[in-house]
C-alpha cells in the first residue's frame, strides 16, 4: 500500500544573545522555507526586537536566504547583528601590543 502522506521532520530555530539563548523545534513539511519555520516557532514572542523582514539566517554557520529550502537534519540559526567590526577590533588590539611594547614595531614579530 502506498501513502500520499507527507512526511514532516522537525528542525530547531536557534537564537542567542550574549547571556540568553532558545532553541525551539518545529515540525515543519517538506518545502517549508527557512522564514516560514521561524515564524511557525512564533520566537518573536520571546524576542520583540527580532525584525523578521531583515534578520540573517544560517544553517551550522552558514548563511542562508530566508526562502531557502529546509531538509531534514538541518537547523536555523538566526544571527545577530555584529556589535564591532572583527577588522577593527583585530587592528586596535595589534596597536595597543605595539603600544606597549609585546610585538616589534616593524615587523609585528611577538617579542620573546
Amino acid at each position: 500500500m502506498v501513502s500520499n502522506e507527507v512526511a514532516a521532520f522537525s528542525v530547531d530555530i536557534i537564537y542567542a544573545l550574549p547571556h540568553q539563548q532558545k532553541v525551539i523545534p518545529v515540525s515543519v513539511l517538506p518545502g517549508t522555507t527557512f522564514i516560514e519555520a521561524v515564524r511557525k516557532s512564533r520566537i518573536g514572542d520571546f524576542f520583540p526586537e527580532l525584525d523578521l523582514e531583515h534578520i540573517k539566517l544560517g544553517c551550522f554557520s552558514h548563511v542562508v536566504k530566508a526562502d531557502d529550502v529546509l531538509q531534514p537534519g538541518q537547523r536555523v540559526e538566526i544571527y545577530r547583528p555584529l556589535i564591532a567590526d572583527p577588522k577593527d577590533v583585530r587592528r586596535k588590539r595589534a596597536e595597543k601590543a605595539k603600544d606597549e611594547g609585546r610585538i616589534n614595531k616593524t615587523t609585528g614579530a611577538k617579542i620573546s
